[in-house]
């Protein structure tokens, strides 16, 4: 009998949105574990937690991803730092995901993907976004799919170019401010 390949995907920004301050946490656990099945490459990977009361969410690397990536900076860190911490008011924050979806055009993430994580991630939630490569989608959809059943957690996905990566760092690192600013680490 053959052995059936594993169904790979390219490269895929996946935002797992959960209604808990804390359920991003529990998404880095799980996170952890397919890694280390083999199940998913990540590329990067942030949490971000958004305590009630709070005026803007709090961005944390994970406490796991390899020193590399830790030590050439996170591009998602980046990303969530001007979508949720730059400081935008009314009309001027559509205009902000306007400008970064201008700037990161080609990437993957379109204006409605920026448009809809922004609208979900509000205070008392939280995000884990991770890109990743050659995701195993054999074991990672059974296992988001439990969470999608439990009601604790929503998926966002984009599927972007193999050299994206680069790309959007190279985009974002265009920008005046140091490619992580207003990055604050929670862990």
């Amino acid at each position: 009998m053959a052995r059936r390949e594993p169904a790979r995907s390219a490269t895929t920004l996946t935002v797992w949105l959960y209604e808990s301050a804390m359920g991003a946490a529990a998404g880095e656990v799980r996170l952890k574990d397919l890694q280390q099945q083999g199940a998913v490459t990540v590329v990067d990977a942030v949490t971000v937690t958004w305590v009630p009361g709070a005026h803007q969410p709090r961005v944390g690397r994970l406490r796991h991803t390899t020193t590399a990536v830790a030590a050439r900076g996170s591009v998602l860190g980046a990303l969530v730092g001007t979508l949720f911490l730059a400081p935008l008011v009314g009309a001027a924050a559509g205009a902000g995901v306007g400008a970064i979806a201008a700037k990161i055009r080609g990437s993957g993430i379109d204006d409605q993907f920026l448009d809809d994580l922004v609208a979900n991630l509000t205070p008392g939630t939280s995000a884990l976004l991770v890109l990743s490569s050659d995701a195993d989608l054999d074991l990672v959809r059974p296992f988001v799919e439990r969470g999608l059943a439990r009601g604790d957690v929503r998926l966002m996905h984009a599927t972007l170019p193999d050299d994206a990566p680069d790309a959007l760092r190279a985009l974002l690192e265009d920008d005046e401010r140091p490619p992580d600013a207003g990055f604050t680490p929670s862990g």
